[in-house]
């Protein structure tokens, strides 16, 4: 008699975690605000993305809100004049300020701009954090310190993230983060606890989930659907 073959259960392999989204993900436009009386009355939890004109603000922002063309960078570097605020899942605001210091720019609007973004980063009282973007290859330069040492003081967190790290080799990344890390030890001794330095690439996603981190720290995260 031909034995039966015993019919064995396959057991379900373990369940993947769900895809836990990163603060920024699901952001949405609000308003592009070109002085002060434009932006929205203050409610919300705000954070502000700064940098200098070509240091890759707008793609680190489409990154981290895993969108491609969520902040766009104006065509000709240091054109851009208003703050455009994003709306995030959990309610927070995210302002995408004004590249500043393009030298093609006429200085009167330069000056204009750079008011505009100063008088926010200084006065914004629902703003509680900022995140500085720098090219990892040039560092720290005068007007990114001087935007620090405008915001710092306030004991409010930062987040550097060196951005287009993916052009350096590893040893070259380690070496951008020190010396942006030393630069901040010489320029604000007091508060470098505070500032929080990242290697970071739109491109190849280099520090992606660390940025996510501190941002939810800042905000929680992207929880409501």
């Amino acid at each position: 008699m031909e034995k039966k073959r015993a019919i064995v259960a396959e057991s379900p392999g373990p369940a993947q975690a769900p895809h836990a989204p990163g603060p920024l993900e699901g952001a949405t436009f609000v308003i592009g605000a070109a002085a002060a009386a434009q932006l929205p009355a203050p409610e919300a939890p705000e954070i502000a993305f700064a940098g200098r004109s070509n240091a890759g603000k707008s793609s680190a922002i489409n990154a981290l809100a895993r969108r491609t063309r969520l902040a766009y960078a104006s065509r000709t570097p240091g054109r851009t004049r208003e703050i455009n605020l994003f709306r995030l899942r959990g309610g927070a605001l995210v302002a995408d300020l004004p590249g500043y210091g393009y030298a093609a720019v006429p200085r009167a609007l330069k000056q204009a701009w750079q008011d505009f973004l100063w008088t926010y980063v200084t006065t914004r009282t629902t703003l509680v954090g900022l995140v500085l973007i720098v090219d990892a290859r040039h560092g720290l330069k005068p007007l990114d310190l001087d935007l620090l040492a405008a915001f710092v003081p306030s004991g409010r967190p930062v987040l550097i993230l060196a951005t287009k790290s993916d052009k350096l080799n590893q040893a070259e990344r380690r070496g951008a983060v020190a010396a942006i890390r030393e630069a901040l030890r010489t320029a604000f001794p007091a508060h470098v606890q505070s500032v929080t330095v990242i290697g970071f690439s739109a491109t190849s996603r280099l520090g992606l989930e660390e940025a996510d981190a501190v941002l939810a720290r800042w905000i929680g995260p992207a929880s409501k659907p």
